[in-house]
């Protein structure tokens, strides 16, 4: 199919579905199949990062059903979103449809810049084979706020993230780490292999507990996210529990 005969149909959500390849198999409650799959996608979407540049990006953001994939492009000047839907080819991957996408916008935009012999006269003929629809709020990407600490140093003591907003965080660690000294103390016939860790995640979250560091992503939670500010694609953002 040609950008110009570009479609759109409504995204369907499915669950349990890998996000990078779409198999339903052996998928279970996880996102993806396997992380080779999954850097796989990023490998091939940053590959075209050339073609979000010319048409000077903001955000993008790529997901795809059965039958089609999406890219919807956040462009400086513009107030709408542009959506280019392209029907997918039975048998092949989201990412060998999203690179077949890219090369026929990347070729619509060179013959463009050829003839007229202007790169914004060109951006503006491949945005215009798009679909347009309103910037509303609902279509932003989402920020997401997180702890910046490692998952290891809470499954050691046996705490969760819930705990981490306590205003008795403090007395939580510490109980829980008595609590797993008397499992695993080397004196009470545990590993010390074992009792290093739990120390050590004890002093990290008793560190984090005395100065909180969060981390904050920006993204979606069903769509991969094109990052103009680093030029990098980042996978979906985790769902809240």
């Amino acid at each position: 199919m040609s950008a110009s005969k570009a479609v759109s149909i409504k995204h369907k959500t499915k669950k349990n579905f890998c996000l990078s390849c779409g198999t339903t198999e052996n998928i279970n409650n996880r996102r993806y199949c396997s992380i080779r799959c999954r850097q796989i996608l990023r490998q091939r979407l940053n590959a075209r990062n050339g073609l979000l540049e010319a048409l000077n990006t903001r955000w993008a953001a790529f997901y795809f059903s059965d039958s089609m994939i999406y890219l919807d492009i956040a462009a400086g000047g513009y107030k709408e979103i542009f959506r280019f839907s392209y029907q997918r080819n039975r048998g092949h991957k989201p990412s060998e449809d999203f690179g077949r996408m890219a090369n026929e916008l990347g070729k619509a935009w060179w013959e463009e810049e050829k003839k007229s012999q202007k790169k914004y006269l060109a951006s503006r003929h491949v945005l215009g084979l798009a679909q347009k629809s309103p910037m509303i709020a609902a279509a932003r990407p989402k920020v997401l706020t997180d702890y910046y600490i490692q998952k290891s140093s809470l499954s050691c003591l046996g705490i969760n993230k819930a705990d981490l907003e306590s205003k008795h965080l403090k007395t939580i660690i510490k109980n829980a780490y008595r609590r797993q000294a008397k499992l695993h103390h080397p004196d009470l016939g545990g590993y010390a292999a074992s009792f290093r860790k739990i120390n050590n995640a004890y002093k990290e979250l008793l560190r984090w507990a005395e100065n909180p560091h969060f981390i904050k992503r920006k993204g979606f939670a069903d769509r991969w996210f094109y990052d103009s500010e680093n030029k990098k694609w980042v996978q979906p953002l985790p769902l809240r529990k």
